[in-house]
């Protein structure tokens, strides 16, 4: 049996100063069949918070807003597809990044 999604957002310190707990109440309030929202201590991206982990994906985004809580809940939790622009890259490197 697969393990259920479930999305975390950071509720520490410099999180909660760029907006964090607004955040965690935009993904309550999208309310996805078979996804939990749940609140998380540091993850240790503080320089570039509201961080948001999409657990068993192992999917990061970076700096998110409550107006990008729409576009991750319809393409990556609904559709199944990652928002590129939203992903954090320290820990999703793109082969770009090691082209000269």
């Amino acid at each position: 049996m697969a393990e259920p999604r479930c999305v975390l957002i950071c509720q520490n310190r410099s999180c909660l100063n760029n907006s964090s707990a607004e955040v965690l109440t935009a993904f309550q309030a999208a309310e996805v069949s078979g996804v939990r929202v749940e609140s998380s201590g540091c993850m240790g991206q503080c320089s570039s918070g509201p961080t948001v982990r999409i657990v068993p994906d192992e999917t990061w985004y970076c700096r998110v807003k409550t107006s990008d809580v729409p576009e991750i809940v319809e393409r990556h939790l609904i559709g199944g597809k990652l928002v590129e622009a939203k992903l954090n890259p320290r820990i999703h490197l793109r082969m770009e990044m090691f082209s000269s």
